[in-house]
């Protein structure tokens, strides 16, 4: 199991870098929202294999609002961005 979880850290870790960078250097607004969005989703990937390494059931509901919060994040501004001028 500890393998398992060390890879998984690994391949979540370039992920999270992958995507700091699309963050900084995204051409558009959406190119940078997804790319939190994915943040998001990847620290939840995160918590759930912190979970799942430590068998503790605590950190669901971190997992659920971390979710949460990057979906309505995404919602939001999708609904009121202004466009660019590109």
């Amino acid at each position: 199991m500890t393998v398992v979880a060390v890879i998984a850290a690994v391949v979540l870790a370039a992920a999270a870098l992958i995507t700091t960078y699309r963050v900084v250097a995204g051409p558009s607004t959406l190119d940078r929202v997804v790319a939190i969005d994915s943040l998001m989703a990847t620290a939840a990937a995160g918590l759930a294999v912190w979970a799942g390494y430590t068998t503790d059931p605590t950190v669901v509901p971190a997992i659920a609002a971390l979710a949460l919060v990057g979906f309505l994040g995404s919602a939001a501004v999708s609904r009121f961005r202004v466009r660019d001028d590109t």
